[in-house]
């Protein structure tokens, strides 16, 4: 796996890493502000297409090593659906990531992405992400059949914290002997937990003005309520800034209940893994480490590679003769494929 007879330290892996990684982004296109190729009449001129492609898009935090705090890492999964000449085939899964405030290419390598798991301009592609308007400008202009859709799980999470809050306003005006003015105060309570449950389920239902109609009657009765308390004016500071998140995004609610029943996807939930194996197994979960922006970027290139299965391809088309059939080492079936030292460097990163 390792030369044995050479003396290996962090510093040495970590600078072939760098120089591995940066000549990797050096072979990236240029950024432009839009990335679709021809015309609608040569779209139409092109072949039925494979099945849609879906992707989603979250992020994660890092710590940051020359500064106090933290910087974003977005990460994303791209899934095809199908291969039309073998629909048994397995679905094609890649992923990506990148350092927001480092990357100067973040949609160019999103494209190159999509591309590589045969992109056509007259192909469905679906975009889930929670919303941000950072993440937003990275898929856009990418696809002339895209659509742009908020992920729902960062829907009922807002909602989820909410209902909880308003529980905890009723329990807090139960008494032993509840006086008239308490019993209505409790019976107020429980009408919002009635109106927010209202809420989701009319933006499960793609009724987005009736939803922000709910949300302004909610933001009235919290308002002008005698004698709030210290929670109810948080959960009124979580209404006007869920009612800002829906308005900014209202034109990217979907129907969920429909699409649901139709087996699309509706959530990010298949980006999680990705999440876990990209930036939290190293970067985050139980770690100590700090990392510079520089860092952490280079080293989510040669990890997204080495799970897409690209880099000993890339090995192979820099150096022709690297790894060829005779210098394979065999190894014993149960023991799998021996690993060659440049996929080892995706686990390293304690120096970054």
């Amino acid at each position: 796996m390792l030369p044995v007879d050479e003396k290996l330290n962090a510093v040495t892996i970590r600078n072939h890493l760098f120089q591995v990684a940066e000549r990797m982004e050096g072979e990236l296109g240029e950024e432009r502000p839009c990335l679709i190729e021809g015309c609608e009449q040569d779209w139409e001129q092109l072949p039925i297409p494979d099945g849609p492609l879906t992707v989603g898009l979250d992020g994660g935090f890092v710590r940051a090593r020359h500064k106090r705090g933290c910087f974003e890492v977005i990460v994303g999964k791209s899934v095809l659906g199908f291969k039309r000449d073998d629909p048994e085939a397995d679905k094609s899964k890649k992923c990506f990531g990148f350092v927001q405030t480092f990357d100067e290419k973040p949609r160019r390598r999103l494209f190159e992405l999509l591309k590589s798991q045969g992109l056509a301009m007259n192909q469905q592609v679906t975009f889930l992400s929670d919303g941000g308007d950072d993440v937003r400008q990275v898929q856009q202009y990418l696809s002339p059949e895209a659509e742009y859709w908020l992920d729902w799980f960062h829907i009922t999470m807002r909602i989820t914290v909410m209902k909880q809050m308003a529980k905890g306003l009723a329990n807090e005006r139960k008494a032993p002997a509840e006086t008239g003015s308490q019993q209505a105060e409790t019976s107020a309570q429980k009408s919002i937990e009635k109106e927010l449950q209202s809420l989701k389920w009319n933006l499960w239902h793609g009724n987005v003005e009736r939803a922000l109609e709910r949300i302004e009657d909610l933001q009235w009765d919290l308002e002008f309520t005698t004698g709030k308390s210290e929670n109810q004016n948080k959960l009124l500071k979580q209404l006007q800034e869920f009612d800002t998140y829906i308005r900014n995004n209202q034109d990217y609610i979907p129907n969920y209940g429909e699409r649901y029943r139709n087996g699309e996807r509706i959530a990010t939930s298949f980006v999680e893994s990705t999440v876990n194996q990209l930036v939290s197994k190293r970067m985050v979960k139980r770690q100590q480490m700090q990392w510079t922006e520089r860092g952490a970027h280079l080293l989510l290139q040669t990890r997204t590679r080495v799970l897409n299965g690209e880099l000993e391809e890339t090995f192979q088309r820099w150096y022709p003769k690297f790894r060829s059939e005779m210098e394979v080492m065999p190894v014993a079936p149960e023991a799998g494929r021996v690993t060659p030292w440049f996929l080892v460097l995706s686990s390293l990163g304690s120096a970054f």
